[in-house]
């Protein structure tokens, strides 16, 4: 399984030859700017909610790969009027089967308005099992109880959690996590690309560190073996 960071929560994962792509937010991301937006291959996009710095790229990359689009139900109409053809609508507690494992939503606790002032439905997570790893993305989220679920429901490899605070749970409240989804691995998302949302690296490394964790901050750009991250 290969991980590749876009910056902000925009991730590409590859498993079994097949390339999932999170929450692309990277055209308008100073950070990323050398990326190419129109070099970034999708078989799948899977889509947390509905906030500009989570569905930027979307439409633009639905449209030139046709990934299937992995949403809830109102984020799925709101793609269908922008002409995007290949969507599959979930909600919160549901599971489908695709060719390189299973995705699972789980509940996040945040909002989720669309771009254009419209209503984003229901924020989520997920959940994906594979052959060669199962793994979280939580999404933009609070600290919530109802992570200890994830804990119990599977042996989580590696998990893909925000750590910027102000708009999300923050680098104390990850760690929490951390033991709530039994998972000592994690990836941090959602932080500097914003002032809102700066972090101190050293500070927040040695944080996990000192609490038994592996934080992984990935470079814009970088793409890793998940074996790598140990």
């Amino acid at each position: 399984m290969n991980i590749t960071y876009y910056g902000h929560s925009c991730f590409g994962v590859e498993i079994k030859g097949r390339k999932i792509l999170f929450d692309p937010f990277i055209s308008p991301n100073e950070l990323a700017k050398n990326i190419r937006v129109e070099t970034v291959e999708a078989d799948y996009i899977l889509i947390s909610h509905g906030h500009g710095d989570h569905v930027a790229d979307a439409v633009a990359i639905a449209q030139r790969t046709n990934a299937k689009v992995i949403c809830n139900y109102e984020i799925g109409l709101w793609l269908e009027k922008k002409n995007v053809k290949n969507i599959h609508s979930m909600n919160i507690g549901g599971k489908v089967k695709l060719d390189f494992g299973n995705i699972k939503c789980v509940a996040a606790q945040h909002s989720s308005g669309l771009p254009d002032g419209t209503y984003g439905g229901n924020p989520m997570g997920f959940v994906i099992e594979s052959s060669e790893g199962n793994f979280y993305y939580a999404g933009d989220t609070a600290l919530t109880y109802d992570m200890k679920l994830i804990g119990d429901y599977r042996k989580i490899d590696f998990a893909f959690l925000p750590i910027g605070d102000n708009y999300t749970m923050g680098v104390d409240n990850a760690i929490i996590a951390c033991n709530f989804i039994q998972c000592n691995q994690i990836i941090g998302m959602h932080y500097d690309t914003f002032e809102s949302i700066k972090i101190d690296k050293l500070e927040t490394l040695a944080k996990f560190e000192r609490a038994g964790k592996k934080l992984t901050l990935m470079k814009i750009g970088e793409t890793r073996a998940t074996q790598d991250l140990n």
